[in-house]
């Protein structure tokens, strides 16, 4: 791999860095599955490090988070005894995988937590009822959006693309007017 990036490769590695920041990811852990992403080869940790001009510390680091998402994964290359990484390549699964992985680190606990209140509200007679219905409405909505996502999770690609795609056709068949006319 070149250890200098085009000038169109620099701005996606710089840009997706400042959206994982923006997502919550550190910059550098962004920066790097930008880099593998784009690399047609799977690249060894010093490589990264020199195109990246990072620690390699931190880059050993930002891997075993990368790898803990499940967004890339080792690779052994023929001849060389040193690891190289590479990232997912299918935008459609490397998104089910982030999505799976941001459900299981911050919704789950959150539906567990509202479960839990829910329960002691019901038994906490200082619980106001109002407290208790707005912890059943969120509990509720997240139960039943994981509950469509966990369907549609399992849709092949070419279904979840059509299904995408439809955009503005499926309210119309449904018959949903503008939210800014008022109907829901």
């Amino acid at each position: 791999m070149k250890e200098t990036l085009s000038p169109v490769e620099q701005r996606f590695v710089l840009h997706w860095g400042e959206m994982g920041t923006r997502w919550g990811i550190n910059r550098t852990v962004a920066q790097i599955h930008a880099l593998l992403y784009i690399s047609p080869q799977p690249l060894n940790a010093e490589e990264i490090a020199a195109t990246l001009s990072v620690a390699r510390s931190n880059v050993s680091t930002s891997l075993k988070e990368l790898q803990g998402w499940g967004i890339v994964k080792l690779i052994h290359v023929m001849g060389d005894k040193r690891d190289h990484f590479e990232s997912m390549k299918d935008v459609w699964e490397m998104f089910r995988v982030v999505l799976d992985e941001r459900k299981k680190r911050e919704i789950d606990p959150t539906l567990t937590l509202l479960r839990d209140c829910i329960l002691e509200a019901e038994k906490d007679k200082e619980t106001d009822k109002y407290t208790e219905q707005k912890l059943r409405d969120l509990h509720d909505f997240f139960e039943l959006t994981t509950n469509w996502y966990g369907q549609i999770r399992q849709w092949p690609t070419a279904a979840l693309t059509k299904f995408v795609k439809l955009g503005d056709k499926v309210r119309k068949l449904l018959a949903i007017g503008d939210a800014g006319d008022g109907r829901r």
